[in-house]
């Protein structure tokens, strides 16, 4: 808690984003002394004149005792890289963001989740596409994540909540201050089976320009992202733009070749995406298909220091067990009986005689008025 005052407070400072407060921590060691330094040392990390000048004036002006209460006070929780809940799909991407306010509650099931984003102007065939695949991946035990917009984003977390599922709602805007009004109540009720979550400051008001950067965390904290229904200028084509710099899979509901609002999803599809005409195109091409076994598994066989020592071993290329067993220094009979406990709980998979690899590649919006 003393040192996430100090977090919150370089999150309101202009011009120091993920990039720049890393070399920060990187020079100075810990949040609390770069904060604290003196300006000749900030300069000598390489802040710019502006950057360094809003900061001395955030030090100046900002009381971090009121800034942290009011995180309480708006019945929220400040996540930073260093919170062992802050969710590890995220952490995964380029730059991810340094602090994220949570209202509601994140669990580990959240890390199987999928994004189903799309058009504010829905038509009847997009909102029961949405509708439709929003409850099946929810009863299938997967978190449904979107951007709380009207049009499909509203329509896949209220089918989520109606299926009984969980569900996350990322905001252009803080969490104190919900939009669109009259997703007002749903987001209550994403809050009691879910989480609202921004990266922005309290008080950020829902301005056209937070979208689009909003857009990497929607698509951060999935497995894949959907795209039911968008136009040629839909923020959901943003998100799988985001997806596919992140390593993240990207699918598309086909539509209507005659309409506008089908015109983004259909040339996501020429360009590659994943065709998306049921569930099942989604759960087995993520492997979520047995999810809620590997759910059992993991919560039955909790990691070990030899999954960790394979983990560090394993990545995208497929490696062979005698490889593995050489590189992590272990006996083959324990690697090998480990691979099956640790497929089984979905964090390796098999991909030939004695090949594994990782289940998941790691990584080291706005949706416009002309739609």
């Amino acid at each position: 808690m003393e040192q996430l005052r100090y977090w919150l407070g370089f999150n309101l400072v202009r011009g120091i984003g993920p990039v720049r407060l890393r070399a920060l921590l990187d020079y100075f060691g810990d949040i609390q002394t770069a904060w604290e330094a003196p300006a000749a040392a900030l300069r000598e990390v390489g802040l710019d004149r502006r950057s360094l000048s809003n900061l001395l004036s955030c030090r100046q002006q900002l009381d971090l005792d009121v800034v942290l209460a009011r995180v309480a006070e708006a019945g929220a929780q400040a996540l930073t890289w260093d919170s062992p809940d802050y969710p590890s799909l995220l952490l995964q991407i380029p730059d991810p963001p340094p602090v994220l306010f949570v209202r509601g509650t994140l669990t580990p099931a959240d890390e199987w989740a999928v994004a189903l984003v799309g058009t504010r102007k829905a038509t009847p065939y997009g909102r029961e596409v949405a509708r439709q695949l929003a409850s099946d991946l929810a009863r299938n035990n997967v978190t449904v994540i979107s951007g709380l917009a009207r049009g499909i984003d509203g329509v896949a977390h209220r089918a989520a909540l109606d299926a009984g599922g969980r569900t996350i709602a990322i905001l252009g805007s803080g969490v104190d201050h919900i939009y669109p009004a009259e997703h007002r109540k749903l987001a209550a009720e994403i809050i009691e089976n879910g989480a609202v979550i921004s990266d922005y400051p309290l008080g950020t008001r829902p301005e056209a320009s937070n979208f689009p950067p909003r857009n990497r965390i929607i698509s951060g904290m999935s497995l894949g992202v959907v795209v039911v229904e968008a136009g040629l200028t839909s923020g959901a084509l943003i998100t799988a733009d985001f997806a596919a710099d992140q390593g993240r899979e990207v699918f598309a509901v086909p539509g209507n070749i005659l309409r506008d609002t089908s015109a983004g999803a259909n040339r996501l599809l020429r360009d590659g995406a994943a065709i998306v005409t049921e569930v099942r195109d989604v759960l087995e091409t993520l492997q979520l298909d047995q999810l809620a076994e590997k759910q059992v598994a993991r919560e039955l066989l909790p990691d070990n220091p030899t999954e960790a020592a394979l983990l560090e071993q394993l990545g995208v290329e497929p490696c062979h067990v005698d490889e593995l067993a050489r590189a992590a220094a272990l006996p083959i009979e324990q690697v090998s009986s480990a691979l099956v406990m640790m497929e089984l709980k979905g964090m390796v998979r098999q991909v030939g005689a004695l090949q594994y690899m990782v289940a998941r590649e790691p990584d080291a919006p706005y949706e416009t008025e002309t739609e």
